[in-house]
C-alpha cells in the first residue's frame, strides 16, 4: 500500500500528541517486556553516535559519558522533551528534527548508530536502514531493539490483529523484523537477543566496509 503524504501528516500528528503519555505507557512495556534493553543497547555505544527517531530521550540515561551524540526526531513535540531531559542530565546531545528515510548526514560520518523501539513506526523502515548503515563508518556498529513479529504463532495472529488498528491510526507495525533487512544490508552480526516470546529483538551488527 503507497504512503500518502496526507498519511505521514497524520501519523506525524498522532506521534506529536504522544509526549502526554509516552514515558509512562513505554515504562510498563519496559517492566513486563523489555527489560535492561536500553542498557543493553546503549551501553555499547561508542564515538560518535547518530539515535535515529531519539523520542523523549529515554535511552539518554544509559549512554556512556564519553560518548558525542546526536539525536534526530521527526516530532517537535517529543523532541521538546528529550531537550529538557538533556538538560536535566547535563547531558550534551546535538538535538534536531529529521526524518528517519532521509538523514541529512554525509556517509561514513557515525562510529554508531542507534535506534530503539522506533523502526516499528517508520513508514519506510527499509529505507531507513538503508540509511542508518549509509551514515555508518567502516568499522561501526548498528544498535537496533524493537518489537517483532513473535516466533509464537497464536501471536502472530494476535499481533496480525493488532495492527489493522495500530498502522492506520499510527502507522506502527508489529509484524517487521529489523534483523533481516541488516543481514540483507550486509553487515555482520555480531549479537543477537531474542526474547518474551519472540516479541521482543535486540541485536549488535558491524559494517564491515
Amino acid at each position: 500500500m503507497a504512503i500518502t503524504p496526507e498519511r505521514r501528516r497524520r501519523w506525524r500528528r498522532h506521534w506529536d500528541r504522544q509526549p502526554r503519555t509516552y514515558d509512562r505507557q513505554m515504562g510498563m512495556l519496559e517492566r513486563v517486556l523489555f527489560g535492561d534493553t536500553r542498557r543493553w543497547v546503549c551501553g555499547k555505544a561508542t564515538g560518535r553516535v547518530l539515535e535515529v527517531a531519539i523520542g523523549t530521550g529515554l535511552n539518554l540515561p544509559h549512554y556512556p559519558a564519553g560518548v558525542a551524540l546526536t539525536g534526530i526526531e521527526l516530532s517537535p513535540a517529543m523532541l521538546a522533551l528529550a531537550d529538557r531531559r538533556a538538560a536535566e542530565l547535563d547531558r550534551e546531545v546535538d538535538l534536531r528534527v529529521g526524518d528517519a528515510e532521509a538523514l541529512e548526514f554525509d556517509d561514513a560520518t557515525f562510529d554508531t548508530v542507534v535506534c530503539t523501539f522506533s523502526l516499528c513506526a517508520i513508514p519506510d523502515h527499509r529505507r531507513a536502514v538503508a540509511e542508518m548503515v549509509r551514515v555508518l563508518r567502516p568499522g561501526g556498529r548498528l544498535l537496533l531493539a524493537d518489537h517483532v513479529i513473535s516466533s509464537h504463532p497464536v501471536l502472530r495472529a494476535g499481533q496480525r490483529m493488532v495492527e489493522l488498528v495500530s498502522v492506520p491510526l499510527g502507522g506502527e507495525h508489529f509484524r517487521r523484523r529489523p534483523l533481516e533487512l541488516v543481514t540483507a544490508a550486509g553487515l555482520r552480526i555480531e549479537e543477537c537477543d531474542r526474547f518474551a516470546s519472540g516479541v521482543v529483538e535486540r541485536l549488535a551488527a558491524r559494517r564491515t566496509s
